[in-house]
């Protein structure tokens, strides 16, 4: 062996724990994002990287900095010890996510006549749910 090979370094291996710990960091990144409406996409705006580094801290293939688990921590609400899993998240009150805010938006820009078109269809789904049991849960879309 020479002295060239003895003196380049060897990548650093990521132990089994810190796997284990950055996916369940990204899974609770997904169900964050998710609960606030966002798209990956607009996450990744939000935290100026791209979206596949967005997809990367999700299914933990990539470590998230402690930058960008601040600026998550900020965009979430959350101290960076609730992000992290140290301490319990808040819990929710009742706040509309950012999706939900925007179609809220959309409902009060439209006609008054339009709005109530609107609140029957959804009084329509919600009861045709609850008929079949289904509170809840949206029907199938079909082709």
């Amino acid at each position: 062996m020479s002295d060239t090979q003895a003196a380049s370094p060897k990548p650093p291996q990521i132990k089994n724990e810190s796997r284990v710990y950055f996916a369940a960091l990204g899974k609770r990144v997904t169900r964050l994002r998710m609960s606030q409406g966002m798209t990956q996409a607009e996450l990744a705006r939000a935290l100026g990287v791209s979206q596949q580094a967005v997809f990367a801290y999700e299914i933990g293939e990539r470590r998230i900095s402690i930058l960008v688990a601040g600026r998550l921590a900020r965009l979430f609400s959350l101290t960076m010890d609730q992000f992290l899993g140290f301490a319990p998240e808040p819990t929710k009150k009742g706040r509309l996510s950012p999706r939900a805010m925007r179609h809220a938006e959309r409902l009060q820009a439209l006609s008054k006549t339009q709005q109530r078109f609107v609140v029957r269809i959804l009084d329509v789904l919600e009861k045709h749910n609850k008929s079949r049991g289904k509170a809840g849960s949206a029907p199938q879309a079909r082709n």
